[in-house]
């Protein structure tokens, strides 16, 4: 029998899991069902993840994680915040909404399944806390690389990117138009650079006095 590190057993799971949800949805879903995917007994699905709540809080982590990898493909920080919100939310896009509707489905019943079955919504805050956070890190970072500030709080603008964003896929499951898509995506994103308003900060050019001055005092 060929030994299968935890860490590898995880990811394929993991990976099972996505395609599951993504093709017959979060309330179909069953472990026995991710198991037949995955190709494992359902004991073996039990031990890595004991229960369906473990199971989606993992897909869940590695969705924050492709997002982040989307966001930050070949974007360079220095260039500054409307570069960074510009090309991170368009490559986020084509890597992981157009023609993967599906995982865009998945992802909004994960959110219906969380509020709906746990009374804290944990699952729907621990998505939508770390999706907002990821725009909101890499805006800050970029900010920081180009030496510029913005007229509102990072924090802010991750939850008001996410939000438009999120409106945006909403009306492309419902109707998938590639054009409209990006034409709306272009308009949403020159709202939220005019909102962010990315200016170079001030540098501090503070008087020095020689020692010659100081003596002559």
């Amino acid at each position: 029998m060929v030994y299968v590190r935890a860490s590898e057993r995880e990811e394929q799971i993991v990976a099972a899991a996505i395609t599951t949800l993504s093709e017959s949805g979060v309330p179909a879903t069953t472990l026995r069902a991710v198991a037949a995917q995955a190709g494992l007994a359902l004991g073996t699905l039990h031990y890595v993840f004991p229960t369906k709540d473990k199971l989606l809080r993992a897909v869940i982590t590695t969705l924050i994680r492709d997002i982040s990898e989307a966001l930050r493909a070949e974007l360079e920080l220095d260039k500054g915040v409307e570069h960074a919100l510009r090309h991170g939310v368009t490559s986020f896009w084509e890597r992981l909404v157009r023609n993967q509707i599906g995982l865009q489905i998945m992802q909004y019943e994960l959110m219906a399944y969380s509020v709906r079955s746990d009374a804290g919504g944990s699952l729907a805050q621990l998505q939508f806390e770390r999706y907002s956070s990821v725009v909101t890190e890499f805006c800050e970072q970029a900010a920081q690389a180009a030496g510029e500030r913005c007229a509102v709080g990072f924090d802010t603008l991750g939850r008001l990117a996410l939000a438009q964003v999120d409106g945006l896929i909403l009306q492309y499951i419902s109707r998938p138009d590639d054009d409209r898509a990006r034409r709306d995506l272009n308009q949403a994103l020159d709202m939220l650079v005019l909102f962010a308003d990315p200016q170079p900060m001030a540098r501090s050019t503070a008087r020095r006095t020689s020692a010659t001055d100081t003596d002559a005092s």
